[in-house]
């Protein structure tokens, strides 16, 4: 019989592989898993913001990925220390870096614009998001067990759940007609997907709800209603996905911030706008009054003095983390949240606005995302059309096994999701432009 912490440390697999002498934790076996998954490899060559073509210094999704998981590391540390009442609550470090490193994986190449071409080419099989592919790849697609994924422990599986409601229950009630072309003017904002699961892990939803309640099952799954115009939002999140959320934010709010200047987008009048909603009573009681010219300075030892100061912003952010409780769930693993107070808040929305607005929103940068959209579009329509001469021999043989329409459409989606950017544009080439490919060539 299995107490209740047992069945959080449950796989999904009938029977697990175990190794003579073989002395991991589960959740260290989890970690290895994601680590050496093709999927996890993939990541190396994904757009993060930046194009991953456009130079070899600033982040991709795998090194994001790292970050992610060494500072969801560093908010479980300091809170055992603060708090260590709560160590019981807490999610061993190895399960909060296996978090970080797998929160990404369902991406697919050119960042969001993929995402939404992906959404808008699948509008009528089930729709697309690269949370709800994160999901998927883990419990079904890598090839670590026949039919289970990595097969990765149950509450491992919780935390990487960050919407906790199904594509049809939140995705808006209609498009426009005139929205179902993919020349709309404004697709990016028509065709962002719901944040959500996919309809197809359903099943595995429910596995790894299996601990909780009615009650708990119920109110977990809450959520906004969608409009004619507008998704609806999922409202809760575990423990441990909310420590992964927060790390991936202080990631892309500050590490982001720091490619920016480093590339010389983002500059001293640009740290101003931030420095605008910094509360100066809690900046100087975390050292960050004098950051700026240890951001920004031209000398020799610029590197030094920048990354000493990222450092004291990511501290600053992680050591003021507090522990939250909706006394409405029975599962203090859904009870419990971690947040930010408002003043550290106020930073890190100001850091995330602010590369939003002066990176993202670059047209340049806005044009490689119109690229890798027409890419992906042209893609999932050439494979749709010749799918026995177009496909891999592996993804033949899925697609041939397929008992739908809307299973095999599912498949392309998978094969195009998991490419990373270089093999996209190798793909989109060998198809449309002359003088490219060559029978020799392995796809």
């Amino acid at each position: 019989m299995h107490n209740k912490e047992d069945k959080w440390k449950l796989r999904r697999a009938p029977t697990v592989v175990k190794r003579q002498v073989d002395q991991r934790e589960e959740y260290e076996r989890d970690r290895a898993r994601v680590i050496h998954s093709s999927a996890f490899r993939r990541l190396q060559a994904k757009t993060q913001i930046l194009g991953v073509l456009e130079g070899d210094f600033h982040r991709t999704r795998l090194t994001h990925s790292m970050e992610v998981a060494q500072i969801g590391r560093g908010m479980v540390l300091n809170l055992q220390k603060r708090l260590p009442k709560s160590n019981h609550l807490l999610p061993q470090l190895e399960q909060i870096e296996t978090t970080g490193l797998a929160h990404d994986l369902g991406h697919p190449p050119f960042g969001h614009g993929g995402e939404t071409a992906l959404n808008f080419a699948m509008a009528d099989y089930g729709g697309f998001e690269g949370n709800g592919q994160t999901l998927r790849i883990l419990s079904q697609l890598e090839s670590h067990t026949p039919e289970n994924g990595l097969d990765l422990t149950r509450r491992t599986l919780l935390g990487v759940l960050k919407y906790p409601v199904p594509y049809s229950n939140l995705c808006k009630i209609s498009h426009p007609e005139a929205t179902k072309k993919s020349t709309d003017l404004n697709f990016q904002h028509t065709w962002q997907p719901p944040k959500c699961f996919l309809d197809t892990e359903q099943e595995v939803f429910n596995w790894i709800l299996e601990p909780l309640s009615n009650a708990d099952k119920t109110l977990f799954s809450k959520h906004t209603s969608p409009t004619k115009h507008s998704h609806g939002l999922s409202l809760y999140k575990a423990l441990d996905t909310s420590l992964m959320n927060l790390a991936d934010d202080i990631a892309y709010g500050i590490h982001d911030f720091e490619d920016g200047i480093v590339l010389r987008l983002l500059t001293r009048d640009h740290w101003r706008e931030v420095t605008q909603h910094l509360d100066e009573k809690w900046a100087q009681k975390n050292n960050l009054l004098q950051i700026e010219n240890m951001l920004f300075t031209r000398k020799e030892n610029s590197g030094y003095s920048r990354r000493q100061a990222v450092g004291a912003l990511v501290h600053a952010l992680i050591s003021s983390v507090e522990l939250k409780l909706n006394e409405n769930f029975e599962e203090p693993l859904l009870g419990w949240n971690v947040v930010l107070p408002e003043e550290p808040l106020c930073l890190l929305k100001a850091l995330k606005e602010t590369v939003s607005r002066h990176v993202i929103q670059l047209n340049t940068v806005q044009a490689t995302t119109f690229k890798g959209r027409k890419i992906v579009l042209s893609l999932f329509d050439a494979l749709s059309a010749e799918p026995e001469m177009l496909l891999p021999s592996s993804f033949q043989f899925l697609w041939k096994e397929a008992k739908s329409d809307l299973q095999q459409k599912r498949i392309i989606c998978d094969f195009i999701a998991g490419m990373t950017d270089q093999y996209a544009n190798r793909f989109y080439e060998r198809l449309y432009l002359p003088g490219h490919g060559s029978v020799f060539d392995r796809i």
